[in-house]
Formats: structure tokens, C-alpha cells, sequence
């Protein structure tokens, strides 16, 4: 009988000390004063852009490509983003693994160098994607 008057006590003071915790990260929450007398900073408000006049277009101009250099006895050139400039389709990632036009990630892959063919990628250790 004392076990178990024990295990109650123990299980009441948990809670009490839970319940302690959780008001005092509400009220932290809240903004509620902490004593120190400080309050919750005040912002500007928000200034409204500019209003946007009729002779300007909504839609921005198309960024023109820079020219790539293309060096034609290289088997490999750095990429443009996600896309590998003509002449160099084979995409290859830091991950070690090629991507090949029509293949299921090749989309997605976010090459690390442009091969002009996955000989090349293999000579330069890359390996095949398995789709």
C-alpha cells in the first residue's frame, strides 16, 4: 500500500511540475511581461511599393544566354545551371553518376560537367544511371 501512495505522489508531483512548465512557455509566448519591464519591440509599418505606371510592362524582358566558349577538343565544359550547352548532352553530377537525354532524371540532374559522350564520362570515372 505505501508502493503504491509512493508511486501516486511521485506521478502528482510530475504533473504539477509539467504543468508549471506548460504556463510558463504560454505566457512566454503570449507577450507577457517578464518582470524586467521591457515590452514586445514596435516595427514601422510596411511602406507600399511604388504604383507601377502604364508605359511599363508587366512582363520583364528575356534574359539573353552569354556566349559559351566552346572548346572543341574538350570532351567535357562546365554546365549553364541545370542545362548543358549544344553539342554536350551527357549531364554528370557530383554524386558520380551520368544522366543521358531520355533517361528518367535526366531532367532533374544538376550536372557538375557536360560530356559529349558517356565514353568520355566513363573515362572520367561516372558511372551510368541505373534508369
Amino acid at each position: 500500500m505505501a508502493r503504491l501512495l509512493r508511486r501516486l505522489l511521485v506521478l502528482a508531483i510530475l504533473g504539477a511540475a509539467t504543468a508549471a512548465a506548460i504556463r510558463a512557455l504560454r505566457s512566454s509566448r503570449s507577450g507577457a511581461s517578464t518582470g524586467s519591464g521591457t515590452s514586445a519591440p514596435t516595427w514601422p509599418p510596411i511602406s507600399e511599393p511604388p504604383p507601377v505606371s502604364a508605359s511599363s510592362s508587366s512582363v520583364a524582358p528575356p534574359i539573353a544566354a552569354a556566349p559559351v566558349a566552346v572548346d572543341t577538343d574538350s570532351t567535357w565544359v562546365e554546365p549553364l545551371g541545370r542545362a548543358c550547352p549544344d553539342g554536350y548532352p551527357v549531364k554528370a553530377a557530383a554524386s558520380g553518376i551520368y544522366h543521358v537525354p531520355g533517361g528518367q532524371f535526366y531532367e532533374r540532374a544538376f550536372p557538375e560537367r557536360c560530356y559529349t559522350t558517356t565514353q568520355a564520362a566513363e573515362a572520367d570515372g561516372y558511372r551510368a544511371a541505373k534508369r
